[in-house]
């Protein structure tokens, strides 16, 4: 049985700090959503696998997030506890082969992609704009410009939901586009290794730049957004779709489709609410027009208010 109270008392016995009513706005890219009814910010791997254990004890759901790139947190907050794996899991290594680089889950795929060109390691240019994180990238085989992160990862160590350690050779890992056998069990990713080849450190970094002039040229990122909004339907583009059904600036309230990109709906208000009527409304207008439906890219957590 859920018990708040009990949950948050324990984990103070357990040494593991809570704070109450964090605003999750503050937490994505977005800018949107509501609170966390208790919100922990992971300091390392044992300290989470604690915390889980107790949530477990004590029927307290847990939400996992990371840098909040491709989250919409609804407005009612995440209840039970959101733990946020971040700059506290942040560290990238060298090794443990030759050509390797290993991260913990909280480091920025765009840190890693600079650590990779400094080591002279190719490979992870493209992931050099991708503003989330190692760990939910791996999770959901981010990608872009042609590239993914599944073929490149050998390793990935994780907790399981009842806070017990795992780990996944990544050949053993069906990677998918935009989707992994992980996500469908609830794993926690705590820890990845890349392997990647050798390359002159110049050329990466020119390659890493001429993407990211790309990326500022055809994207609105200097919007509060999610990234792309919607997964690439079987045989086309969302962004194309969404242009052709005449969407292009389509708002409701502060939500509005991009005019520089269509597959990317950004936020100009404090409403997840408009955001997700949005979502509904293109959706629904590029399946009555085209017959395709759109899936949603974007991570949608919480409760309406």
């Amino acid at each position: 049985m859920n018990n708040p109270t009990a949950f948050a008392a324990a984990c103070l016995a357990a040494d593991i700090p809570l704070r109450e009513n964090v605003p999750l706005s503050t937490c994505t890219t977005l800018r949107l959503g509501g609170p966390a009814q208790y919100f922990y910010e992971a300091e390392g791997v044992e300290p989470i696998s604690r915390l889980l254990a107790i949530a477990k004890t004590h029927g307290t759901p847990v939400t996992v997030i990371g840098r909040g790139s491709n989250l919409l947190v609804r407005d009612g907050g995440v209840p039970g506890v959101t733990v946020r794996i971040g700059a506290g899991m942040s560290a990238i290594t060298r090794g443990p082969g030759e050509n390797t680089l290993t991260a913990e889950a909280g480091a920025s795929l765009g840190a890693l992609a600079h650590r990779a060109a400094e080591e002279g390691l190719a490979g992870l240019a493209f992931a050099a704009g991708i503003p989330g994180s190692v760990g939910g990238g791996a999770l959901m085989n981010a990608g872009a410009y042609g590239g993914e992160l599944g073929p490149l990862i050998t390793r990935v160590e994780a907790l399981r939901p009842d806070g017990t350690a795992a780990v996944f050779a990544g050949e053993a890992i069906a990677w998918d586009y935009r989707h992994t056998s992980l996500m469908d069990s609830g794993i926690i990713v705590t820890r990845v290794t890349f392997a990647l080849q050798p390359g002159a450190r110049e050329a990466i970094l020119a390659e890493m730049a001429e993407l990211n002039r790309r990326r500022a040229e055809k994207q609105p990122i200097t919007e509060p957004s999610a990234g792309s909004t919607f997964k690439r339907p079987v045989g086309g583009f969302a962004a194309a779709l969404i242009d052709q059904c005449g969407l292009k600036g389509a708002s409701v309230g502060g939500a509005r489709v991009s005019e520089k990109h269509a597959g990317f709906l950004v936020n100009h208000g404090q409403s997840a609410a408009d955001f997700l009527a949005l979502m509904e409304h293109v959706r629904g207008t590029v399946l009555r027009e085209t017959g395709i439906e759109l899936e949603p890219e974007v991570r949608i957590i919480g409760v309406d208010q």
